[in-house]
């Protein structure tokens, strides 16, 4: 992990997600780029045709403007070595972030879960859900109530299929830096579905790119996936949840991945990291 990119709104939630971001750039001694991003498009009054309108501050404002809030919320911490600071002017926000994680071969965007102004802010529920589905990286979405002091338990949500193992290997860097243990889960609806053969598949195809031994597993039963996962995490302290953002057909796979994705980060207190199927291809 070489690059975190950390994309503000100024929001109270986003300082939250600020702080994380930077305690998480210490603990993998890695650089962290903090942005802003104008939207230079507002939503009409339908909220579907966009229309421009002027910038009240300039990028150099800006710029200021975001260097006082990492000050604020970083204060001597912020001395510009290893943390950067940059506004940014695009017609999307969502755009604007992107193209910035691909300048910067980000290893990892953190974001806040909220924003506070559907028109005019940026870490809202639905803007999140688009950068999952965007973004080059993971996406580490922080509730405002997240604290970085102690990472032991990440719970990864899998449906186990190949393309989960990249996904969990980029998983385990965030792992070894706390010593955590990853704890893989999976839901089945149906009891006759044999998926303790499954398991134990998915443990060997693992263990061929993984080498990180903190792993254990664990099968559930249920008919509501949402509910009973939600309570899985509540019942192993889960520090971080880590699910993977799939576009396939099929009625489980889309509730279990896509729908499941959203609906935890709309209402889970646990931080959420995404990742991109198109990103996370196993080979």
């Amino acid at each position: 992990m070489k690059t975190i990119l950390h994309a503000t709104d100024f929001s109270d939630n986003s300082v939250v997600a600020l702080k994380y971001a930077y305690e998480l750039s210490m603990k993998a001694k890695a650089k962290l780029h903090v942005i802003h991003i104008t939207n230079l498009a507002m939503l009409s009054a339908n909220l579907i045709e966009p229309y421009y309108v002027p910038v009240k501050e300039n990028l150099h404002q800006k710029n200021e403007k975001l260097k006082e809030f990492c000050l604020d919320h970083l204060g001597a911490k912020f001395d510009g070595k290893k943390i950067t600071a940059e506004a940014l002017e695009n017609n999307y926000v969502v755009d604007g972030v992107v193209l910035k994680a691909n300048e910067l071969e980000a290893s990892i965007i953190v974001t806040g879960m909220k924003g506070s102004n559907i028109l005019k802010d940026f870490i809202i529920g639905d803007v999140t859900k688009e950068l999952i589905e965007k973004a080059p990286c993971p996406v580490l979405a922080i509730p405002n109530k997240a604290s970085l002091n102690q990472i032991k338990t990440i719970v990864y949500a899998t449906d186990f299929e190949e393309e989960d193992v990249s996904a969990i290997f980029e998983l385990t860097e965030i792992a070894a830096l706390f010593d955590a243990t990853i704890k893989i889960v999976h839901v089945s609806t149906d009891k006759n579905f044999d998926s303790w053969d499954k398991l134990e598949w998915f443990k060997g195809l693992l263990k061929q790119k993984v080498s990180f031994t903190k792993i254990e597993y664990e099968v559930l039963f249920s008919e509501e996936i949402f509910t009973v996962l939600y309570d899985y995490l509540l019942k192993e302290n889960a520090d971080i949840i880590g699910m993977l953002e799939r576009e396939k057909k099929g009625l489980f796979k889309k509730i279990f991945h896509r729908d499941l994705v959203k609906k935890m980060e709309s209402v889970s207190a646990i931080p959420l990291i995404s990742f991109n199927e198109i990103n996370y291809q196993y080979s």
